[in-house]
C-alpha cells in the first residue's frame, strides 16, 4: 500500500513531544493520539489531539501512513496505552470474590485481584476484559486459545 497524502507533518521535538505542523506551517506541541474503539478495532480510526483536547486531525486507519509517522503514533500510543494480554491462568485463590489470580501475561508474571464477577466483561469473538481492584484493565484475546487449566479456572467465574 502507498503512503497516504497528509496535509500535515508530525515529528518528535527535543523535548520527546509530538510536534504536529498544519500545511499553513501552525505548529502544535505535545499532541497525543488516542484510538477510536481501542479494543474492539484498535487499527481503524485515530484522532491527534492538542494538550487542550481540541482535535487536529482524524486518521481512518494507520495503514498506509508513510513509516516514520506510523511509527512515531504507535509508539506514543504504547507509552499510553496499557493494557496486558492474559497467557495463561496459573492459579486462583478463591473462587469466590474477591479473590487474587496468579496469572502470565504478555508482559511477564503478575497478580491481580479480582473485586467482583461482573469485573469480567465479555467482548465479541471470544474476547474477555478483566479489570483488577486498581481498575487496570486485561485482555484475553480469544477463550478458546487459553490452555485446559486455564479454562477450568476461568469457568468458574463466568
Amino acid at each position: 500500500m502507498k503512503p497516504t497524502s497528509l496535509n500535515f507533518s508530525l515529528i518528535r521535538n527535543f523535548s520527546g513531544q509530538l510536534l504536529f505542523t498544519t500545511a499553513e506551517g501552525i505548529a502544535h506541541t505535545g499532541i497525543y493520539p488516542v484510538r477510536a474503539f481501542p479494543i474492539s478495532a484498535p487499527d481503524n480510526g485515530l484522532s491527534l489531539f492538542t494538550s487542550n483536547g481540541h482535535e487536529l486531525a482524524w486518521l481512518p486507519s494507520l495503514d498506509g501512513l508513510a513509516a516514520e509517522i506510523h511509527t512515531l503514533i504507535e509508539a506514543e500510543l504504547a507509552l499510553r496505552e496499557f493494557m496486558p494480554v492474559i497467557k495463561r491462568i496459573k492459579d486462583v485463590s478463591s473462587f469466590a470474590t474477591p479473590s487474587t489470580w496468579f496469572i502470565e501475561t504478555n508482559r511477564g508474571d503478575t497478580e491481580l485481584v479480582l473485586k467482583a464477577e461482573d469485573h469480567i466483561r465479555r467482548l465479541a469473538n471470544n474476547r474477555l476484559l478483566v479489570a483488577d481492584r486498581h481498575s487496570v484493565y486485561y485482555m484475553v484475546q480469544d477463550i478458546d486459545h487459553l490452555d485446559k487449566h486455564s479454562r477450568k479456572l476461568l469457568d468458574r467465574f463466568l
